[in-house]
C-alpha cells in the first residue's frame, strides 16, 4: 500500500534522526549476506511508519522505547491495521537493543531465515 506523500517525507526524516537503539540495530541489518531478505529503515506504509520492515517476509520490526509506555492504545490500533494488510509486526524494547544489539540482530535475523 503506498504512503500518503507527508507521511512519505516524514519517513525520510526520521531515517535522518533514528534513535540510537534504531542506529545500533540498523547497522547490523544493512548489511546484506547472499540467503537473507533485505530491511528497509522507516519505511512508510500506509498512515505509518514502520521502524524496520522485510518486504519479502511481510514483517515489521518495532523498537519500543519509553514512548511507547503512554501509546499503547494507538500501538495495539495500529498493530491490528498492519496484520490486516498481512504484515506480521514484532515489538523489541529499546533496552535489550541497547544491551546487546547483535543479539538483537541475531533474533530478527532468525524471524526472517527459512524455516
Amino acid at each position: 500500500m503506498r504512503a500518503p506523500v507527508l507521511t512519505q517525507k516524514r519517513a525520510k526524516s526520521l531515517r535522518r534522526t533514528m534513535t540510537p537503539p534504531e542506529t545500533a540495530l540498523w547497522s547490523r541489518l544493512r548489511q546484506r549476506q547472499p540467503g537473507r531478505p533485505a530491511f528497509r529503515r522507516q519505511h512508510p506504509i500506509g498512515p505509518y511508519i514502520l521502524d524496520f520492515y522485510c518486504s519479502d517476509r511481510r514483517l515489521a520490526i518495532e523498537i519500543d522505547g519509553i514512548a511507547h509506555n503512554d501509546q499503547s492504545d494507538r500501538d495495539a490500533r495500529r498493530d491490528v491495521w498492519l496484520r490486516d494488510q498481512g504484515i506480521k509486526v514484532v515489538r523489541i524494547p529499546a533496552v535489550d537493543v541497547l544491551r546487546d544489539p547483535d543479539a538483537a540482530a541475531v533474533f530478527v535475523w532468525s524471524l526472517v531465515s527459512p524455516q
